[in-house]
């Protein structure tokens, strides 16, 4: 049976759905890279408000990371996927860091966990008052026995007058960290106010002070997770690494050519694009564990399409498509997300998503996807 779907010029089409499911299996334990995604939470629908602080169904939510693990992928908890910042406060990812901690080590799963200064809820007076917050969440990472991802700092950005800022702050941190933690860069299409980060508008001088930052720690920087959707800045920076150091692509954009490489390296992967493929991105790293290049680009190339999609700008709202597809492919009950940000994509956006997972095949029950997104077009006046 077809479907129709609307679009962004006010019409609708004729889609055909697939009526098979596709099996995708991988050789675990994954040994070739090593691979986050960066999750998702569910929202508790019941006691979700726009307006309030973030209500989580935490049975949804850590069944869907035993998902990720038992895919041999690690988790990236409390990042910007799990709308760190948008709708998810820290009180809420201080819960979901020791939740999810707990159930890793219940299963043995890998996880990190994202270090921000969020609970400063005015702006900072001071590089001493953003230092004070880092160092509380790490306490509460550290204290979990999970690795710290250090995220980009929105208090960090304001208050900072240039690059020596930068090198104070994560010095500081750096020093104190009891084991090696990754550094994340998140550029300003997923978060305008992380424009300047590492104190300069101009890449190259910024990507010069974050090298410098790390050249000062080597052994305290496990990796760094570049989210800057520009491929050949990533490439160049991986190869300017310490010896040691890894490169964890986060360009949702490029990433299939960024975790194969070249002769002079290659990225491991931190994506929150691995959370809807898990299964795919699985196989596919599988395949280049054999050395099957061909075989890995044949499963991964594919999503690409899908993956531009739902991180097309504004770019911070792809967590919506996201967590449109977790409940398509039947990993939640709803559509509904903390903050109310369900509503933060249009229509025919969601159900483009929806024809573009189908299409690789995404969805476990394409029945069930196909009866989701029925409803979902039915609810908003669409004849489906």
């Amino acid at each position: 049976m077809s479907i129709l779907l609307p679009t962004a010029s006010g019409e609708t089409r004729t889609y055909v759905p697939r009526s098979e499911s596709v099996t995708y299996a991988a050789d675990l334990p994954l040994r070739s890279r090593v691979v986050f995604s960066a999750a998702h939470v569910v929202a508790d629908p019941l006691r979700t408000a726009a307006d309030a602080p973030a209500a989580v169904d935490w049975d949804d939510t850590l069944a869907f990371r035993r998902h990720l693990w038992a895919h041999g992928l690690g988790v990236a908890e409390a990042m910007d996927t799990a709308q760190r910042g948008m709708g998810l406060d820290w009180t809420g990812a201080a819960e979901l860091i020791r939740r999810s901690a707990a159930e890793a080590r219940s299963v043995a799963g890998r996880i990190a966990c994202g270090v921000g200064t969020d609970q400063l809820t005015g702006p900072a007076a001071t590089l001493d008052e953003v230092v004070a917050a880092y160092e509380e969440q790490l306490a509460v990472v550290e204290e979990t026995g999970a690795q710290s991802v250090l995220m980009a700092s929105r208090a960090l950005a304001a208050v900072a007058k240039g690059p020596e800022d930068y090198l104070e702050v994560y010095g500081r941190l750096l020093r104190q960290a009891a084991e090696p933690v990754i550094l994340h860069w998140l550029g300003q299409m997923f978060d305008p106010a992380l424009a300047g980060y590492w104190g300069s508008d101009d890449l190259d001088s910024a990507t010069a002070t974050f090298l410098d930052v790390i050249a000062a720690h080597p052994d305290k920087v496990d990796g760094v997770k570049i989210s800057l959707l520009d491929a050949g800045r990533e490439v160049e920076l991986r190869r300017r690494l310490p010896k040691g150091v890894r490169c964890y692509t986060g360009d949702d954009f490029n990433y299939p050519e960024l975790i194969e490489g070249d002769e002079q390296g290659f990225s491991h992967a931190l994506l929150g694009i691995f959370d809807p493929l898990a299964p795919l991105a699985s196989t596919a790293v599988s395949a280049l564990d054999t050395g099957d290049t061909a075989g890995f680009r044949r499963i991964l190339d594919p999503t690409v399409e899908l993956s531009r999609h739902l991180f097309q700008a504004p770019t911070r709202f792809y967590k919506t498509g996201v967590v449109l597809l977790a409940w398509l492919a039947g990993h939640q009950s709803h559509f509904t997300m903390v903050g109310g940000l369900q509503s933060a994509r249009s229509l025919p956006h969601l159900a483009r998503a929806y024809e573009l997972a189908d299409r690789i095949g995404l969805f476990p029950d394409p029945g069930l996807a196909e009866a989701r997104m029925r409803g979902l077009l039915a609810v908003h006046g669409v004849d489906a």
